[in-house]
């Protein structure tokens, strides 16, 4: 666990022992499932402690931990086998946390592992974004929408900024090319009712590559036909 213990506590994050025993458990389960469901293809021990713990806890350098203790509404779009949610979830355990999959069986390993891990208000979603972004039930209900590797972000903001309440905010774990994605999905951002906070470079403990959390606020109710239905936004993001 050092690698995790020391990354996290380079992030500002300290990390008790039943938080540990929590990530034990979560990668125990992992290898599990993964091994009758493709899940992930990062299993080994310390590329997990480092790619999907350390790497989802990063996150809390913009997204502040009292926010998150006080039971801020999160969801977490395309999720995978968890991140970033899961890791956030465990640390911040106040906070209110939806999980959005398209993929059944990883969305079966989540109710699993929410189960195994006795964890409280978060439920598993088996949908599309572009779906949940039309409910009622979801649209602009929540205070952060989060995604890690989900599509560019002209793609990327029509699937998030629809689920956030005005006056909340986005957050994409991006790689090296953020700073480009951004200014190319300016107008995107724009029309769907954001406005780009900030874009917070992660150097981690393990990682070569510069990472960035790319914030956008959302100032303004985004219009209805917003998003278009599934698909569309991949195909056709919204560009000038």
């Amino acid at each position: 666990m050092e690698p995790l213990v020391r990354g996290a506590s380079e992030l500002g994050i300290s990390l008790r022992d039943h938080h540990l025993a929590a990530f034990a458990a979560c990668h125990e389960a992992l290898v599990t499932w993964n091994q009758r469901f493709n899940l992930t293809a990062i299993t080994d021990w310390e590329a997990v402690l480092i790619r999907h713990f350390l790497d989802s806890l990063s996150c809390l350098r913009a997204i502040h931990q009292q926010e998150l203790a006080a039971g801020a509404r999160v969801v977490d779009v395309g999720t995978g086998a968890g991140y970033p949610g899961i890791p956030l979830k465990i640390v911040c355990p106040g906070m209110r946390l939806t999980l959005v999959e398209a993929t059944r069986k990883k969305v079966t390993f989540l109710e699993h592992l929410i189960g195994e891990l006795g964890l409280k208000d978060v439920r598993a979603i088996h949908a599309r974004a572009e779906q949940l972004g039309q409910d009622p039930a979801h649209r602009e209900r929540y205070d952060w929408a989060v995604a890690r590797a989900v599509g560019k972000m002209p793609t990327l903001v029509e699937y998030l900024l629809p689920l956030v309440a005005v006056g909340g905010s986005t957050l994409s774990q991006k790689g090296q090319d953020a700073p480009a994605e951004v200014q190319e999905a300016a107008y995107a951002i724009s029309t769907l009712g954001g406005e780009v906070r900030q874009l917070v470079p992660v150097e981690l403990r393990g990682l070569a590559e510069t990472r960035y959390l790319v914030v956008v606020d959302k100032v303004a109710s985004t219009p209805v036909k917003y998003p278009r239905r599934p698909g569309v936004p991949d195909k056709h993001p919204l560009l000038p």
